[in-house]
């Protein structure tokens, strides 16, 4: 499922950001070129990080962005993207942030299948290891098209 929400035009790697809020527009930007969120929504995001804190920094080194759908979500989608310097989002426990995955979700559901698949390649060294070495978005492609076989 998770392949099924993403492709090479939905990401970046080697982001070189000069904070949290410039790491997120990055690694959203993507999403928003390719139709599957609005500007709107990056905003929202960036928004509900300033309201409620990092909470969308789920664990080591790993940020979800993400808002919800009525915030200008078009299509399910999850964009990948790499920083070349971790940044600090304010998770003392989780920081610095080094991988975004940017979810767009137009409901509560449809989107579940492909985050629980995220959730368990987190756990895997390997993708971890693929994410740091990758030098073109194909090469990820390949790696998550390998899983699935």
């Amino acid at each position: 499922m998770l392949r099924e929400l993403t492709d090479t035009n939905l990401m970046k790697l080697g982001i070189q950001a000069t904070d949290w809020q410039d790491a997120i527009r990055q690694a959203a930007q993507p999403l928003v070129d390719q139709s599957r969120i609005r500007e709107s929504y990056v905003e929202d995001i960036i928004q509900g990080v300033r309201d409620y804190g990092p909470y969308i920094v789920l664990t080591k080194n790993v940020a979800l962005p993400h808002a919800r759908p009525e915030a200008g979500a078009l299509r399910d989608a999850i964009g990948i993207a790499t920083l070349k310097t971790p940044v600090y989002f304010g998770n003392k426990d989780n920081d610095p942030v080094k991988y975004l995955f940017c979810l767009s979700a137009t409901d509560d559901e449809k989107h579940l299948d492909g985050l629980a698949q995220l959730a368990q390649l987190l756990e895997n060294r390997d993708f971890l290891d693929e994410l740091d070495h990758a030098s073109d978005p194909a090469e990820i492609i390949a790696y998550l098209d390998k899983l699935e076989q």
